[in-house]
């Protein structure tokens, strides 16, 4: 059973996270893009895809910390000191895609469909930024996963 939840874990986060980071990191360039596009509805399409792929994979991504508790349940390594590192950049992680990534989007996304209402979104560069800090925290993480400091199965 223990093969089974890490394996469920493990694809998880790789189909889940995976597109939040590649469709979060490509939304700044599409941003900085939009401006010189002859119209707003054909600047917006590709923010609004990379929103949406953002969007319904975090919820996806819920998966992830399921199976990583149920996993580690299992292994008895919940207490491990790697393990709670992980589970607080996992945190980080999530609030960082929750207050940043995803209103951030939404605001930029808004001012890109109607330029003349209201602020004008974050800039690019602050997205690109705040993303920056979310693929760092998973990818910490994703190193904590596979060195699993302090313990006997790890470097």
């Amino acid at each position: 059973m223990t093969k089974l939840l890490l394996i469920l874990h493990v694809l998880a986060a790789v189909l889940a996270v995976g597109p939040v980071a590649v469709a979060a990191s490509m939304f700044p360039a599409s941003l900085r893009a939009a401006p010189g596009a002859p119209d707003a509805a054909g600047a917006a399409a590709p923010l609004r895809v990379l929103h949406r792929i953002c969007r319904v994979y975090a919820g996806v991504g819920l998966a992830v910390p399921l199976f990583g508790f149920a996993t580690a349940s299992s292994l008895g390594v919940l207490g491990s000191a790697w393990l709670i590192a992980s589970i607080a950049l996992t945190a980080a992680a999530a609030v960082v895609l929750i207050v940043g990534i995803l209103p951030g989007q939404e605001a930029a996304l808004a001012a890109v469909e109607e330029p003349g209402a209201g602020a004008p979104g974050p800039p690019a560069g602050r997205l690109a930024m705040v993303t920056g800090v979310f693929n760092l925290l998973w990818a910490t993480v994703t190193v904590l996963m596979i060195v699993r400091p302090g313990s006997t199965t790890g470097g």
